[in-house]
């Protein structure tokens, strides 16, 4: 059933272009897999998702002409068990592989599908190489990103800093987690979680739901990057300050801001999607921090206010956080391209809630330059009353974070 569930996944991906994480939860439900069963479902899934392109290059070494999508599919699926998956015996992996095959109709593909596997599975220590070193084709194929992807990568930090950057996209992510220091210091939270500590932050090696952990419970905790925690600490907030964030959700700033005033102040978190808005309201509650008020809206509609510290985190390409959602690098180019006009209106609205004296800190989860420096360039441009007094790009290969921007903006205390 992991098998048939992950090749459900693949397909409903490929073919209606749906989010991973929202197929990988809807068909766990669906296929009623106990925990053990869901996580293996999953690692085929996002594996699938993050090796693709070269799956499909180890594939056409030893299939010939055009495959059905479904057999395509299925190879993908077995293709990953015998290169990546060490746990799972050769034998296994090319059986169960063709078992499915045959299950689910596709009996005279069930040939084919066992001698491509077993071919692969024989030479696993010495499989064709993918051509084309030193160019972006080797890169893309290699570690099945989009060409047009793998060329701004090289763009901004040459080819070597490029196939860092794409090694780590496809790496396990660490779980990152910020003590809720209005109830635990992190010493403690450290003790009772067993956390690993490391130059970016805790990290938390558990797996499982982290719901059900008794810190959690008791808020003791939240997860959040410790590029995004950044962010927040950039605007050096003190107790008493009155905060926005401006697109709140998931909340981890938000969340960050009013432990860092100590519980004392005000942070309005704002969202235009009020499922989304529920959920921070919810953490804000579990937590004890209740100086967040939830407040729903457009962050476009924001127009004045009197805030000492306002976080416009704008939507984005989302390309800083691959290894957490392999499917967004199959995002279309062309779906970006109004990205950056989305950002300075949003950045511009934002602004407007500043008061004078106070900070603006402009933040995405992407490292191409289009929507981080250009955006802020043309805002600074526009609006002489504000200075940048600090900007950076995190790298998941340097940092150990996801990819980010942040970019704090100060107003002049005269306008």
């Amino acid at each position: 059933m992991p098998r048939k569930t992950a090749l459900e996944a693949l397909e409903r991906f490929r073919r209606d272009s749906a989010w991973s994480r929202q197929v990988m939860e809807s068909l766990t439900r669906k296929n009623r897999l106990s925990d053990r069963d869901g996580a293996l479902a999953g690692r085929m899934f996002y594996g699938v998702l993050q090796n693709m392109a070269l799956c499909d290059h180890h594939i056409a070494c030893y299939a010939r002409g055009k495959l059905e999508p479904k057999v395509q599919d299925i190879l993908r699926l077995g293709v990953y068990q015998l290169v990546w998956m060490d746990r799972i015996p050769p034998r296994a992996a090319v059986n169960e592989t063709v078992e499915l095959c045959r299950s689910l109709g596709y009996g005279r593909a069930s040939g084919l599908v066992n001698a491509v596997l077993r071919r692969i599975a024989e030479e696993k220590d010495a499989l064709p190489p993918v051509p084309g070193e030193g160019t972006a084709s080797y890169l893309s194929v290699r570690y099945s990103h989009p060409q047009w992807l793998v060329k701004e990568l090289i763009a901004l930090r040459g080819y070597e800093g490029a196939e860092a950057v794409l090694q780590a996209d496809n790496q396990e992510p660490p779980v990152y987690v910020q003590p809720n220091t209005c109830r635990v210091t992190a010493d403690e939270l450290a003790r009772q979680l067993a956390l690993r500590r490391t130059d970016a932050g805790l990290v938390l090696d558990r797996i499982g739901d982290i719901t059900r952990l008794e810190a959690f419970q008791k808020g003791l905790f939240y997860v959040q990057d410790p590029a995004a925690h950044e962010a927040v600490l950039a605007a050096e907030l003190t107790p008493g300050m009155r905060v926005l964030d401006a697109c709140a959700a998931p909340g981890g700033k938000s969340f960050a801001a009013a432990i860092a005033m100590g519980n004392r102040g005000s942070v309005t978190a704002r969202d235009i999607l009020a499922k989304k808005l529920a959920l921070v309201a919810a953490g804000a509650e579990r937590m004890g921090l209740d100086c967040i008020r939830c407040e729903p809206g457009d962050a476009r509609d924001i127009s004045g206010g009197d805030y000492d510290a306002v976080f416009a985190d704008v939507p984005c390409s989302g390309l800083g956080v691959i290894r957490k959602k392999p499917d967004i690098r199959y995002r279309p180019q062309e779906d970006l391209a109004d990205l950056p006009e989305l950002q300075l209106e949003l950045l511009e609205a934002a602004a407007t809630a500043v008061r004078p004296g106070g900070r603006l800190i402009y933040s995405t989860c992407t490292w191409r330059q289009s929507e981080n420096g250009a955006v802020t360039e043309r805002f600074l441009t526009a609006h002489p009353d504000f200075t940048r007094t600090r900007e950076r790009t995190f790298w998941p290969d340097r940092d150990g974070t996801d990819g980010f921007y942040l970019c704090r903006m100060d107003r002049a205390d005269r306008i």
